[in-house]
C-alpha cells in the first residue's frame, strides 16, 4: 500500500520514508502543498500524513479542499501545534487522527496500521484468508500454519490481497502499491511477484481476471 507524505523538513520526510518502507509501504513524499497536489492528481495512495506549516500555504485549508474534492483517504497529520484549537481544527477540517511532533516513531507506525485497518473495515492486526494468516505488525505470515518467507514487495502485495480476499484487485492499483513514482518498473514486474507468490502459496489460491487484474480466492 501507498502513503503520501507532505512535510517540508527534509530530515523527517527522509526518515519517515525509511520508517515506513520499512513497514513494507510504498512511499511519496512532498516538500511542499504544490507537489502534494501534482501526486495527488496521479496517485492512488491508501493514507495521506500531512504536516500543517507547509512553506506555499496552510496544511488545514488544502485538507479542506481535498476533501470537498472527494479524497475519502485516511489522513493523518503531524504537527507541533498542540493546543486543544488546533487539535479540534485539524479534526473538524477531515483529518483521521492527530499526532503532536516530537512523537515516538514506535506510535506513529501504529496509527499508520489502525488508520489503514479502519479504511479497510479490519479491526486486528491479524489477517485470515482460510488457512493463510498476515501479522501486520510483525510482518510475517503463516500458511498452514508454517511461516512463509515473503520479500518486503511480495509481503505487500499479499497484504493487498488479502485484505480484499474475493475481490479483483486492479493491476494498476497493485503496481501502485509496490513502487514509488520514481522507480523505474520493468513491464512484466507485477507478472514475476504474482508467480512467486504462487509458488509459496500454491497455484490456485491467486487467480488472474483477464484485463483487470488479480484476486486471492478462499480454500
Amino acid at each position: 500500500m501507498k502513503i503520501l507524505i507532505v512535510e517540508d523538513d527534509a530530515l523527517l520526510r527522509q526518515g519517515l520514508q525509511r520508517a515506513l518502507g520499512g513497514e513494507h509501504y510504498s512511499c511519496d513524499a512532498a516538500a511542499s502543498l504544490g507537489e502534494a497536489r501534482q501526486l495527488l492528481a496521479v496517485g492512488d495512495y491508501a493514507l495521506l500524513i500531512l504536516d500543517l506549516g507547509l512553506p506555499d500555504g496552510e496544511g488545514l485549508t488544502a485538507l479542506s479542499g481535498w476533501r470537498r474534492a472527494g479524497f475519502t483517504r485516511p489522513v493523518l497529520i503531524l504537527t507541533a501545534r498542540d493546543a486543544l484549537e488546533a487539535r479540534i481544527a485539524g479534526l473538524d477540517s477531515g483529518a483521521d487522527d492527530y499526532l503532536i511532533k516530537p512523537f515516538a516513531l514506535a506510535e506513529l507506525l501504529a496509527r499508520v496500521r489502525a488508520l489503514i485497518r479502519r479504511d479497510h473495515g479490519v479491526s486486528v492486526n491479524q489477517l485470515a484468508c482460510g488457512d493463510l494468516l498476515l501479522d501486520l505488525e510483525q510482518k510475517s505470515a503463516h500458511l498452514a500454519g508454517q511461516p512463509l518467507q515473503l520479500t518486503r514487495r511480495e509481503f505487500a502485495l499479499l497484504r493487498r490481497l488479502v485484505m480484499q480476499a474475493g475481490q479483483t484487485v486492479a493491476r494498476e492499483r497493485l503496481l501502485e502499491d509496490l513502487y514509488d513514482w520514481q522507480d523505474e518498473i520493468g513491464s512484466n514486474a507485477l507478472e514475476v511477484h504474482i508467480h512467486h507468490l504462487r509458488r509459496k502459496l500454491g497455484a490456485e489460491r491467486i487467480r488472474t481476471v483477464r484485463g483487470e487484474g488479480y484476486r486471492l480466492e478462499s480454500p
